[in-house]
């Protein structure tokens, strides 16, 4: 095992502390609020600002709350300011549907640099994109997809601020949170900065974003820093997982509560439970979405049902393949500044990273690429389009890769595109429903492999797909039914949210690419 330093550019200072966390420091109402359905959606009151000090206003609702006339919607509304939906899906005359998304940046662009200390949006020093809808705020995974569209459209200082946001973020609290806000300070999401800083640099250069290497190596440490702690004897420590001597990582859940974005729904859930199991189910849950697939029978030990959810005990072909491009990322950028040692070093840790994936997320008598369960060392039971992940960074090699393609062919590809998992659920990541963000990196790994024809053919149906909603509707949602596009995409904890930044980027970024390789 390499034992890996986890100080070099790391200033030693005391992260950012929020002054506002609505389940911390709301107390009895924060729940009472949740509970009662005081707003239909979950997320709604977390994104209230108080319109003064929590303290005072938790002593008056308790103070008050006894009295038969009093009402809980009218104090909530009395006392707090309600946010409002992003307007994403404001709709142009423009039938181009491309023309249109290439013109729609400006509503999807937020400024926020609020000195309001009672704001649970995280305040950052550049303009960014948003998702739209019900989602006010920068996102973590969503911006890599959405950063690929605002190159493609010439938004080249909007995207480049908003890896400078990530930096700063970095910078401020020691990762990337899963969004700009509070309450998601205590998870991140699937770590893509380093394909941010690529995709910019491939446009740009090098030295472009060589500013960035410092917050690209306190990432890498963010996920990796339990490494040299685990052993045989402890396997499992935060996100570090040892396993007959080798480290792989996986998602983690870091709170047993429910997420205060969704806490009347999760507690509810949790009543299916014995009470002693419920802190593992939050935490697996909070794993989950970590991972960004909240939720998908991926991480249903059953494959089935929520209330078996076990993400913390699966290592996860994404996440290895995305700290394989981490590392090998640090590699290249060491090199530039001519820093041999630390670009070894690097170089030696992708290489080991993607022997591992070899061994344990390649599954050779399904020719898949999985998630490990290392607590019963066998691969998950659902196959989902987290196999492209391998492709998409170049670990497989050709034979695996004609393996994947021939079954994603085979039992994947739909009208519209690719499903994301075989299992109707009911939950959104999966059958029946597809996602702009699989669909670029199918494309694009399979393209790497040669797959062409297939990889243009999953494009098309995609852009079909949004084509064909957008005309009808005027407007690009956040993930579509692809085996029957007549029907929207459904499942999960909120209704299909309208806007939509990953859509957008990824609809612009595979016109260009189809519109490219059609030429040669």
């Amino acid at each position: 095992m390499i034992k890996k330093a986890h100080n070099l550019f790391i200033e030693q200072k005391q992260f950012v502390i929020p002054a506002y966390i609505p389940d911390r420091d709301l107390g009895e109402l924060f729940v009472d609020v949740q509970t009662k359905h005081v707003f239909k959606d979950s997320k709604t009151f977390v994104d209230c600002i108080p319109d003064r000090d929590p303290a005072l206003i938790i002593e008056d609702y308790r103070r008050l709350k006894p009295a038969a006339s009093f009402n809980l919607t009218e104090f909530v509304h009395a006392n707090f300011s309600l946010p409002s939906e992003v307007e994403g899906g404001k709709l142009e005359e423009n039938t181009d549907m491309i023309l249109h998304l290439r013109n729609h940046w400006a509503y999807l662009t937020m400024v926020s640099k609020s000195e309001e200390p009672l704001n649970t949006l995280i305040s950052l020093p550049y303009p960014f994109v948003v998702p739209g809808g019900r989602f006010r705020e920068m996102f973590y995974w969503d911006s890599y997809f959405t950063i690929i569209g605002l190159l493609e459209s010439g938004q080249d200082s909007l995207a480049l601020g908003m890896i400078r946001n990530m930096a700063y973020l970095i910078h401020n609290y020691g990762h990337i949170p899963n969004g700009n806000r509070t309450y998601f300070l205590s998870r991140s999401q699937p770590p893509f900065f380093a394909e941010m800083i690529k995709c910019y640099a491939a446009k740009h250069g090098i030295r472009s974003v060589i500013e960035f290497l410092p917050a690209l190596q306190q990432e890498y440490n963010y996920w990796t820093i339990n490494d040299n702690n685990v052993s045989a004897e402890n396997p499992a420590i935060g996100k570090s997982i040892y396993i007959d001597g080798n480290i792989m990582n996986r998602y983690t859940g870091t709170l047993q509560t429910p997420r205060a974005e969704a806490y009347n729904k999760e507690l509810a859930w949790a009543q299916e439970l014995a009470e002693e199991h419920r802190p593992a189910f939050f935490q697996h849950l909070r794993a989950a979405c970590e991972s960004g697939w909240d939720f998908s029978s991926r991480w249903f030990a059953d494959g089935k049902n929520r209330a078996t959810v076990h993400c913390e005990n699966l290592v996860p072909v994404c996440l290895n393949s995305l700290l394989y491009n981490c590392e090998s990322q640090l590699a290249a950028m060491y090199k530039f500044i001519g820093n041999e040692i630390d670009q070894k070093n690097y170089e030696q840790f992708a290489e080991s990273r993607k022997a591992n994936v070899l061994k344990y997320c390649w599954f050779e008598q399904d020719g898949f690429f999985n998630d490990y369960n290392f607590t019963d060392k066998s691969q998950n039971i659902v196959m989902s389009l987290a196999t492209v992940y391998p492709l998409f960074f170049g670990l497989a090699s050709q034979a695996q890769a004609s393996k994947v393609a021939d079954i994603l062919q085979e039992k994947f590809l739909v009208e519209g595109g690719l499903v994301t998992t075989l299992v109707a659920s009911g939950e959104q990541w999966d059958y029946p429903n597809g996602w702009a963000p699989l669909q670029w990196l199918a494309v694009i790994g399979l393209s790497r492999y040669n797959h062409l024809e297939f990889a243009k053919t999953i494009a098309k149906r995609w852009l079909k797909v949004n084509e064909t909603v957008y005309e009808t509707d005027r407007k690009m949602t956040e993930k579509y039914n692809v085996v029957d596009p007549s029907f929207p995409g459904g499942g999960g904890n909120y209704e299909n949210q309208d806007g939509f930044g990953w859509t957008n980027g990824v609809a612009l970024a595979l016109h260009s690419w189809l519109a490219n390789v059609e030429k040669t």
